[in-house]
């Protein structure tokens, strides 16, 4: 069956499209959502061409008013969309003639769907990215108070998730402060390149028209223009970027999932996840389940999908612009409608998190958390620190077999794997004062991490030690 509504582009054939076509090459169901952007591409587009003397003041002003009352009838869901229209792009300038009559059909003079369609995008994305940036702020704040509120808190620092030294929660939490500043950084350098304006490059070779990209880009604020018109209508990579951007964010907040949802097990302890954030069993009455983390978890697969199939649809595309493009817009959709609730709800689920501080404190007790201390005070006494190592593992080795931590063996007892050995050893083998000497830069001393949240909270507007209840 062949459709009956008469195409912008129509002029060039015979015959009708085939619905079956229609229906596969139509992107309207997916980016209709871009309308705002659309009408507001198009309306400083037409003031462009009035300035320029390409319209006259009589049809900008008709051709504004048009696209605006356009854009009222999508706001208040009266616009019908037609399948025939393809996408939203000729779904607008369809009603816009159907309203202001020929007057209408001037408005795509010197603009092409190609560089159209990259503005649309540019101008989607650069409002999202602001979104995610502020969502991003709210999360660091979150990780923030909590960090302040459990100030001195100290618990089992793990490498190969095994114990390993102790260091502050404070500390602990801070490390995603670090990942979620720089997912920060990658958003904002990113908007340098996604901050350039593709009008004029029309299909992809510019236009005859004498327009005026610079006063377009004004109106739209952005900084810069494009210098070439075939990569304009060609480029992809801003989208790359950002859902690159998102997937280490992602992966970030996966990363944090993961713990949180170890730590609220019975067999660690370590927190407690508030009940709106948890879910229970259909059959089991007893459970609470981390279904939010876990929800985390699994999304940030989905999003590092979608940056891989960008990718793999990009990487064969020929100079200029290919219908493939079509394929950027769904998973560039799905990404910002993934990442951003992840965030939004991460930052909740610490906002409301309780941290069990005695058991954290019971944990540090077992796995030797202070033999490297004990390896650092044979240094002090002289020892090769390769040595010092060796008879610290022996003295492990030999505490382990008796179920004894190292500060529970006797002074004898250590001495016969490490002879000059003293009394002051067993100041040093406590877990306070392991967390309290590393001083070094970046490292989990109190006065080190509290500098750092102190910096954190500056940075981020908060009140600092007036929200510290947890300390201990």
């Amino acid at each position: 069956m062949a459709d009956t509504k008469e195409k912008p582009w129509q002029g060039r054939f015979a015959g009708r499209t085939e619905t079956s076509v229609e229906e596969f090459t139509s992107s309207l169901h997916f980016d209709r959502r871009l309308y705002r952007y659309d009408i507001a591409g198009s309306i400083a587009h037409a003031r462009m061409l009035g300035q320029q003397g390409i319209l006259t003041a009589d049809e900008v002003e008709a051709i504004v008013q048009g696209l605006a009352r356009v854009q009222e009838d999508i706001d208040r869901g009266a616009f019908v969309f037609e399948a025939a229209d393809e996408d939203i792009h000729m779904a607008v300038e369809r009603r816009l003639i159907a309203l202001i009559g020929d007057v209408g059909r001037k408005l795509h003079t010197a603009r092409s769907r190609n560089d159209q369609v990259a503005l649309d995008i540019r101008l989607y994305l650069r409002e999202q990215i602001q979104e995610l940036l502020a969502a991003l702020t709210e999360l660091r704040r979150a990780g923030a108070r909590l960090a302040r509120r459990y100030f001195g808190v100290i618990m089992p620092g793990y490498t190969h998730l095994q114990r390993a030294q102790p260091v502050l929660f404070s500390h602990h939490l801070l490390a995603y402060d670090e990942m979620w500043q720089r997912d920060q950084g990658r958003l904002q350098d990113g908007l340098k390149r996604l901050n350039v304006l593709p009008l004029g490059a029309a299909a992809l070779a510019g236009t005859t028209f004498p327009i005026d990209p610079a006063l377009t880009a004004e109106f739209l604020h952005f900084p810069a223009i494009q210098r070439n018109s075939l990569d304009a209508v060609a480029d992809r990579d801003f989208v790359v970027e950002f859902a690159a951007a998102a997937s280490l964010i992602m992966v970030h907040l996966s990363r944090l999932a993961e713990e949180l949802i170890l730590w609220s097990t019975a067999e660690f302890g370590f927190i407690e996840i508030a009940d709106a954030y948890c879910t229970g069993s259909s059959i089991m009455p007893q459970k609470k389940n981390p279904d939010v983390a876990e929800l985390i978890r699994g999304k940030s697969g989905r999003v590092i999908g979608h940056l891989t199939g960008l990718l793999v649809t990009l990487k064969g595309l020929p100079l200029a612009y290919n219908r493939d493009l079509q394929e950027d817009k769904e998973p560039l959709f799905d990404v910002v409608e993934t990442v951003l609730p992840c965030v939004r709800l991460m930052a909740g689920v610490l906002a409301n998190l309780t941290v069990k501080k005695e058991n954290m404190a019971r944990a540090l007790r077992g796995g030797f958390l202070t033999a490297t201390d004990m390896a650092d005070y044979l240094v002090t006494k002289g020892v090769p620190f390769r040595t010092a190592h060796a008879q610290v593992g022996q003295t492990v080795r030999y505490a382990e077999s008796k179920g004894q931590e190292l500060a529970e063996l006797t002074l004898a007892e250590i001495r016969q794997f490490a002879p000059v050995v003293e009394a002051d050893l067993f100041h040093w083998l406590t877990v306070e004062q392991s967390v309290q000497r590393r001083t070094s830069p970046g490292g989990t001393a109190p006065e080190r991490v509290g500098a750092v949240l102190a910096a954190v909270e500056a940075e981020l507007g908060l009140a600092g030690r007036e929200e510290e209840t947890g300390q201990s």
